[in-house]
């Protein structure tokens, strides 16, 4: 398959990019590969919002900034900040134009709930389910486009760089360049190339290397996986949010979460004797940034050896709860919670990975011709800690910039046909699915048991040399089995999972969401006492 476009990913990142090209050159040949339904995607989840500064009668553009700027812990790019920040009210106009139904008060102003970390109320939502709602507004678009072509529950494998031509050729390009994407169609057990004058990486997130995460199982870091593989710059991989409040039941994967809007309504953090605790390690209580609260609650459940802190919510006004979070609400309900009377037993999970493929204000990463959006992007915006609801916003400006750039050089790019089909010398079908879900097992363990919120030199020095092992014995499978989706995953996990680990050995400074215990002096941010 030949494209002038190829996005990988079908998140609000790889959909606003699709449909952006799509317009403005209907003569352009789109497609979009995901390796699930098309709308499964990190975005689905997404359930606070998109932090925009919208009333300028108690907000501004400077507050936002150093909300964001506070929240990253001094490692944010204050120039890409304040680039998205100032660029956010006319990329919401436009979702607002393409469909999005955000909630609205009476009078017909947008209604803006609140988060941690954010000095104003400017988190524009649809109820507590807005990457949903975004997500069926794209989608509903990009339907009506003759020229996008959405090739669903396809495995992109590999980039093709010139390195694919072999390494006399390759030696002929001054930077490495990026030709398209081999992809695995499991159906009929073959893998296509498809080559591309330009590639868009959205990939989504990581949150799977981990045992608790609020991630969907398609999260998985492929385009961290895909990128590192053919030598793009990854950066900050160290720097994983956890989101502090998880909705606990044992067994489950993913975790459902109870968005921070909720605590921006006024719930409260307790532990199981009911006693408040976030006055004790920050003075913005639960709306202090994430890194501080999920800290806290962790710092809580080891003093005490409790499993779970809980989210109380008793005090609402009647009915608020169900009629503001209806889909938390059911979720509650349906095991037996009541949050009306009933306190919400929540506990941190794996959420958000704020490093990934560096790329520069326009998408571009290192690669030639390719481009990488959303979260599985290291933009400069969320430095060491990611504000709340500032990933769908980031989404949509990259992805703008991205357009912008993207379309107007690739009338000027060829496809090269000189790209070898897929050599596969794998002969070994691998029967035993256990060795993949083992291994998996095993990263999920080292990864939570090791490098987790609170970290210390021991524990990340012993997961780098386990993940060291296990990365060398997946890629000896990988390379002597016929490839499956389940196997491809693995091995993006296992690489994913190993450039956390590494990065966080390196740091030798405490910032943001990276907490060494063996480094307090060195400490740049808040941290428990």
């Amino acid at each position: 398959m030949n494209t002038d476009f190829l996005i990988i990913g079908s998140g609000i990142a790889g959909l606003t990019f699709a449909l952006k090209v799509a317009r403005k050159l209907p003569g352009a040949s789109v497609t979009l590969v995901t390796k699930g339904d098309e709308s499964e995607t990190n975005t689905k989840y997404a359930q606070g919002g998109i932090a925009v500064v919208t009333d300028l009668t108690k907000d501004d553009y400077a507050q936002h900034i150093n909300d964001t700027i506070t929240a990253g812990d001094g490692l944010c790019d204050e120039t890409i900040v304040r680039m998205v920040i100032n660029e956010a009210p006319a990329r919401l106009q436009e979702l607002i134009d393409l469909g999005v139904e955000f909630d609205r008060e009476p009078g017909g102003q947008l209604d803006l709930g609140r988060e941690g970390g954010h000095s104003q109320n400017r988190i524009v939502h649809h109820k507590d389910i807005t990457g949903q709602e975004v997500e069926r507004a794209l989608l509903k678009q990009i339907h009506s486009l003759p020229n996008i072509k959405i090739v669903s529950h396809c495995y992109a494998v590999d980039l093709i760089t010139e390195h694919h031509l072999g390494k006399e050729i390759a030696r002929g390009y001054n930077t490495t360049t990026c030709f398209g994407a081999y992809v695995l169609d499991p159906v009929n057990n073959r893998i296509e190339k498809i080559l591309s004058k330009i590639t868009m990486l959205a990939t989504g997130g990581a949150g799977q290397v981990y045992r608790y995460t609020t991630n969907p199982l398609i999260a998985t870091g492929d385009g961290i996986g895909m990128a590192y593989r053919a030598k793009g710059v990854i950066e900050n991989m160290e720097f994983v949010q956890f989101h502090p409040t998880a909705l606990f039941k044992p067994g489950e994967n993913p975790m459902f979460l109870i968005s921070e809007a909720v605590r921006g309504k006024g719930a409260i953090l307790k532990n199981k004797d009911g006693g408040e605790f976030m006055n004790n390690y920050d003075k913005q209580r639960e709306l202090a940034p994430r890194d501080i609260v999920a800290r806290a609650i962790d710092s809580e459940l080891k003093a005490r050896g409790d499993d779970f802190i809980y989210l109380d919510c008793a005090h609402f006004p009647a009915g608020q709860f169900a009629k503001n979070f209806p889909n938390i609400f059911r979720a509650c309900m349906d095991i037996g919670i009541d949050p009306s009377k009933d306190r919400i037993p929540v506990v941190p999970a794996a959420h958000f990975v704020c490093g990934g493929i560096k790329t520069d204000d326009l998408g571009r990463t290192s690669i030639n011709h390719l481009y990488a959006c959303g979260e599985c992007a290291s933009t400069g915006l969320h430095g060491a800690n990611r504000l709340a609801s500032n990933s769908l916003l980031e989404a949509v400006v990259f992805s703008h910039r991205a357009f912008t750039d993207a379309s107007g050089k690739v009338e000027n790019i060829n496809l090269n046909s000189a790209i070898p089909e897929w050599n596969e010398p794998a002969t070994t079908k691998a029967d035993e699915m256990v060795l993949i879900t083992q291994t998996i097992a095993d990263i999920k363990s080292i990864m939570s048991n090791y490098v987790g919120i609170v970290r210390n030199d021991l524990r990340l020095s012993r997961g780098l040399s386990r993940l060291r092992n296990l990365f060398k014995e997946v890629r000896s499978f990988y390379n002597t089995n016929v490839l499956s989706p389940q196997l491809c995953e693995l091995r993006n996990m296992v690489t994913v999972a190993l450039l956390i680990t590494r990065s966080a050995y390196i740091r030798d400074e405490n910032r943001g969401l990276h907490f060494n215990k063996d480094h307090v002096k060195n400490t740049k941010s808040q941290s428990p006492r």
